[in-house]
C-alpha cells in the first residue's frame, strides 16, 4: 500500500520550483508509505510542459529496491506511480514473458506496466484487486489514471489553469497550491450533514473531485476524459438453488481470502465477532497452516461491547488475539484524525477503527477485514425498516411526515446503544423524510424543517432537493428489477464507497497499515447481485440469509443468530459528559458566525437540548463538530498540520 501524487503543468516556473512542489506533495503522504519514496519530473514531448510523479512506498510484496517507484518499463517510455494490491498479477507473468517482456522485480507494479503496453485503456478490466494508479505514457504524451471497481483505494484530482493534478489524499492536492478552486461546495456540505459522508465525485472544495470507483481517467492535450470500465450487474439468476448458491459463495470467499493472504510481511485480521469478520477468520484458518493473528476493540459500556462473540470465534479457531479497551479520553486524537480524514465523515467509528489499526500495526503490516457483507447481502436494519414502512402508506405523504416527526420528538432519550425506544425513534425520524428516498431515509440525520432552521435563509430547500436527487439518480441507475438489490446497489454506490471504505482507508493508512477486504472481491459483488433479494432478506427477521446459510458449518449458532451490532462508540453519552466542554468550545458563537453558514441560535439550542438529555442530537452535533474541525484544518491550515 502506498501514497501517490503528481501533476501536469505547462507553466513557466523554474524546474527547481516545480520539483519543490512535487516533493512537498509527496512528503504529506509519508504515513501511507514510510519505507521509501521519490518525487520525479519528466519533460513532456516538444518541451511544452512537465509531468511530475510522486510516490511513498509501504513495502508488502518484493521488499527489495527493485520495487521502487515511480517505476519504468524496459525502455523508459512508460512510468507508473501505483497504490494498492492486485491479487491476480502472477497469472499474467507467463503470457507477458512469452510476448517478450522482461521482469526485474516480483512486484505487481511491474506487471501493471507491461499489461498496459498490451491492453492500453482496457488494463483496469484485467485486474482483480484494490488499486489507484497514474501511468505516464511518454510516447503519447498521455496521463492514464484508474481506480478499482469498488473504490477501496482513493484518488482525487483537479483541473488547473495550466494543467492537471492528482493524489491519493486531498491534502497533497492542496499542497500544489496555485490555480485551485477552493471555494466551499455547499451541495457537498449538505450531503455530508444529511448522510454523514459526501457522494462521489464531490468534495467540499468546488475545484477538487474524486475519481469515481470503477472509472478510468485520461488527461491528454489539456482534455480530461472520465469513463466507467465496470458496473454492478442488474441481471438476476432466477433458477439458482439455495444449496448451489451457498456453495458458490463459499468457493468465491475462500479463494478471495487465499489471494489476499499473499504477503512478504506479517499479516492478521480484524475480528469484531460479527458474521462477516468471523467468516473471514474461518476462511483464513482453513487456507493457512499457521495460527491467525486477530485484533479487536472492547468497550466498557456493555451495550456496545461484543467481547463474548469475539471470544467464541477466537477459541474455535485458536487465533493469537490482541484487544484494546476504548475509553472516552479520545479528544487528543481528534486533530490527528481530522488531518487524515480529508473528506469529513460523521461516522463515530473513526475512533475504534483508528485505535484497532494502531494496535495491530505494532504486530503486523497487513490486515484482512470483513467490510462489505452487509451491503452485498442485506445485513442492515434499514432494509427491514423499508419493509415495515409499507404500513405507513395508508397515510398521505405530508401527514405521515408530520406525524412521524411529532412522535419522534416526544420519545424519551435512552443512553443504550440499542433498545425498542432507540429503534422506534430512528424509524420515526426516517418516516419524516420523503418516501422516494427508499431505505436511505432511515440513514438520514436532518429533515427539511431542521435544515431550514440551521442554514441561512433561502438555502436549505435548494440544497435538500439536490441531495435527494443525488440519491434517487443512483437508485434509478440500477439496471435490474429486483427491489432489494436496488437498495443494496444504492448502498454500495454511496454508503460503502464514500463512508465505510473511506473511513477504513484513512484510519488504517494513518498508522501505515494495509487493509484488504476479501468480501469485496469483484467476483463476490457480481455473484451477490446475481442472487434475488429473497435469498438475502427473509421476512423482517432473517437478514443475510444466504451468507449465513453458507457459513453455517464454520461459525457458532450464536454468531449467526445475533442481531447486527455495528462498530460504534457511545458518542451520544460522551457529548453530554467528557466531550461536552470540547463541543461547546468548538461550536462557539464567534466561530459559527464567522463561517456564515449556520444560524447560531439553532446550533446553541441543539447543544443545550442534548446536554440536558431532552433530545438525542448526537448525529447532528457530531456532523457540525466534524465540519468545523475540518474547516479549521483544511481551509485555514491547508491540511498541513495536526
Amino acid at each position: 500500500m502506498c501514497g501517490i501524487c503528481g501533476f501536469v503543468t505547462t507553466g513557466t516556473e523554474s524546474r527547481e520550483a516545480i520539483q519543490e512542489r512535487l516533493e512537498s506533495m509527496t512528503a504529506l503522504l509519508r504515513h501511507r508509505g514510510p519505507d521509501d519514496g521519490e518525487a520525479r519530473l519528466f519533460p513532456m514531448a516538444g518541451g511544452h510542459g512537465v509531468v511530475g510523479l510522486g510516490h511513498r512506498r509501504l513495502s508488502i510484496i518484493d521488499l527489495s529496491p527493485a520495487g521502487h517507484q515511480p517505476m519504468a518499463n524496459e525502455d523508459g517510455s512508460l512510468w507508473i506511480t501505483y497504490n494498492g494490491e492486485v491479487y491476480n498479477f502472477q497469472d499474467f507473468v507467463p503470457e507477458l514473458s512469452a510476448r517478450g517482456h522482461t521482469f526485474r522485480s516480483r512486484s505487481d507494479t511491474e506487471v501493471i506496466l507491461h499489461l498496459y503496453e498490451e491492453t492500453r485503456e482496457k488494463l483496469p478490466e484485467k485486474l482483480n484487486g484494490m488499486f489507484a494508479f497514474a501511468l505516464y505514457d511518454q510516447g503519447r504524451d498521455r496521463l492514464f489514471l484508474a481506480r478499482d471497481r469498488l473504490g477501496i483505494k482513493p484518488l482525487y484530482y483537479a483541473r488547473l489553469p495550466e494543467g492537471f493534478v492528482f493524489a491519493s489524499e486531498l491534502k497533497a492536492i492542496l499542497a500544489y497550491g496555485q490555480g485551485l478552486d477552493l471555494t466551499l461546495n455547499l451541495e457537498a456540505l449538505d450531503a455530508f450533514l444529511t448522510h454523514e459522508y459526501i457522494f462521489s465525485p464531490m468534495t467540499l472544495f468546488n475545484g477538487i473531485r474524486k475519481l469515481p470507483p470503477g472509472c478510468r481517467l485520461t488527461y491528454e492535450k489539456g482534455t480530461i476524459r472520465v469513463e466507467p470500465y465496470w458496473e454492478i450487474p442488474g441481471e438476476v439468476r432466477r433458477d439458482v438453488g439455495e444449496a448451489a448458491a451457498a456453495e458458490e459463495l463459499r468457493t468465491i470467499l475462500r479463494d478471495a481470502v487465499k489471494g489476499r493472504m499473499i504477503s512478504d510481511v506479517p499479516l492478521g485480521v480484524f475480528l469484531s465477532g460479527g458474521v462477516d469478520s468471523s467468516s473471514v477468520v474461518a476462511m483464513m484458518s482453513h487456507v493457512s497452516d499457521q495460527p491467525i493473528r486477530s485484533f479487536s476493540i472492547r468497550f466498557e459500556d456493555r451495550t456496545y461491547d461484543e467481547g463474548r462473540y469475539v471470544e467464541m470465534v477466537r477459541r474455535r479457531y485458536g487465533t493469537q488475539h490482541t484487544e484494546f479497551v476504548i475509553q472516552p479520553d479520545v479528544l487528543d486524537l481528534l486533530p490527528r484524525l481530522i488531518h487524515h480524514m480529508d473528506d469529513p465523515i460523521g461516522d463515530f467509528s473513526i475512533f475504534p477503527t483508528y485505535l484497532v489499526s494502531r494496535m495491530a500495526r505494532d504486530y503486523v503490516t497487513v490486515i484482512l477485514s470483513g467490510d462489505g457483507g452487509d451491503e452485498l447481502f442485506g445485513g442492515y436494519e434499514t432494509y427491514v425498516a423499508q419493509r415495515l414502512a409499507a404500513a405507513l402508506r395508508v397515510f398521505p405523504e405530508g401527514a405521515r411526515q408530520k406525524v412521524c416527526r411529532r412522535l419522534a420528538e416526544v420519545l424519551p432519550v435512552t443512553e443504550k446503544k440499542k433498545g425498542v425506544a432507540n429503534y422506534l425513534s430512528r424509524f420515526l425520524e426516517g418516516g419524516a423524510h420523503p418516501s422516494r428516498l427508499g431505505h436511505v431515509r432511515w440513514m438520514t440525520f436532518w429533515d427539511d424543517a431542521q435544515k431550514r432552521a440551521l442554514y441561512a435563509e433561502g438555502v436549505a430547500d435548494i440544497l435538500s432537493e439536490r441531495t435527494r436527487k443525488r440519491v434517487t439518480d443512483i437508485m434509478d441507475a440500477y439496471q435490474g428489477g429486483d427491489a432489494l438489490n436496488r437498495l443494496l446497489y444504492t448502498d454500495v454506490r454511496t454508503y460503502l464507497t464514500d463512508n465505510i471504505l473511506v473511513k477504513v482507508d484513512r484510519m488504517s493508512m494513518a498508522t501505515s497499515l494495509e487493509v484488504r477486504v476479501p468480501i469485496l472481491d469483484h467476483r463476490m459483488v457480481e455473484f451477490a447481485f446475481s442472487l434475488p433479494g429473497r435469498m438475502k432478506l427473509r421476512g423482517v427477521k432473517e437478514t443475510k440469509y444466504i451468507f449465513k446459510k453458507a457459513m453455517r458449518r464454520y461459525l457458532p449458532p450464536e454468531i449467526l443468530r445475533r442481531p447486527k451490532q455495528g462498530f460504534s462508540i457511545p458518542i451520544k453519552n460522551w457529548l453530554k459528559g467528557p466531550m461536552r466542554d470540547f463541543m461547546r468550545d468548538t461550536l462557539n458563537e464567534p466561530a459559527i458566525k464567522e463561517a456564515g453558514i449556520f444560524r447560531w441560535e439553532t446550533v446553541k439550542n441543539l447543544i443545550e437540548e442534548h446536554v440536558k438529555g431532552e433530545k438525542n442530537h448526537s448525529h447532528r452535533l457530531w456532523g457540525l463538530l466534524m465540519f468545523q474541525l475540518w474547516r479549521e484544518t483544511f481551509v485555514k491550515k491547508g491540511g498541513r498540520s495536526h
